[in-house]
């Protein structure tokens, strides 16, 4: 699978109804500047496709994009450190409890984490929420191209150890260089054909 088209459809503060819900979908998760923002871009070969920054938090929305004129990809508020107050914290919260709890054509997550660091207890949570609710995920650990091939694989240990995955199931990705797209690719491929 390629992706051939690709646009921005919506954003939302709370989970609903948009323009062509009910096709199948495939969310992004991860803690606030994790590159979800630069790993859409990167997948849909559109510089400015999601609004990227180097600030933690810039997605406080779900927001939605139309890949193929054929299924959603949903950008998920990040989670973790982003330097908000609580109150806003939680309601980013709710957003993606909203979301989880409404959405029956979900096929996957994409689950990042940054390969340079261990997961953290946020990403932990969320990864347990995802076993717990029978939600399947893709692991993806960005930002590869900071680290040398031999660092990638010391780093890739920690993380297959403490979110319970096979280090052969984690796509190392750069959304720089674009390793680990087709791999990215045949796996959101797989998951919506289920």
């Amino acid at each position: 699978m390629d992706i051939i088209s690709a646009r921005f459809i919506t954003s939302l503060a709370e989970y609903g109804t948009f323009p062509g819900r009910g096709l199948k979908q495939i969310a992004v998760a991860g803690k606030s500047n994790v590159g979800k923002s630069s790993l859409i871009n990167s997948l849909c070969r559109q510089k400015a496709l999601a609004k990227t920054s180097g600030t933690p938090g810039k997605t406080r929305l779900i927001n939605v994009f139309l890949l193929n004129e054929a299924f959603h990809l949903i950008d998920l508020p990040g989670y973790g450190y982003a330097k908000v107050d609580k109150r806003e914290k939680a309601q980013w919260g709710k957003r993606m409890e909203n979301y989880f709890a409404q959405e029956r054509e979900l096929r996957a997550v994409l689950q990042l984490v940054d390969i340079r660091h261990e997961p953290t207890a946020d990403d932990l949570m969320m990864v347990s929420f995802l076993r717990q609710t029978g939600i399947p995920f893709i692991t993806v650990a960005t930002k590869a191209d900071k680290l040398s091939r031999a660092q990638r694989h010391r780093h890739l240990l920690p993380i297959s150890f403490s979110l319970q995955v096979q280090p052969q199931d984690i796509i190392a990705y750069s959304s720089q260089t674009g390793e680990g797209r087709p791999a990215l690719l045949n796996a959101i491929e797989a998951a919506l054909a289920t």
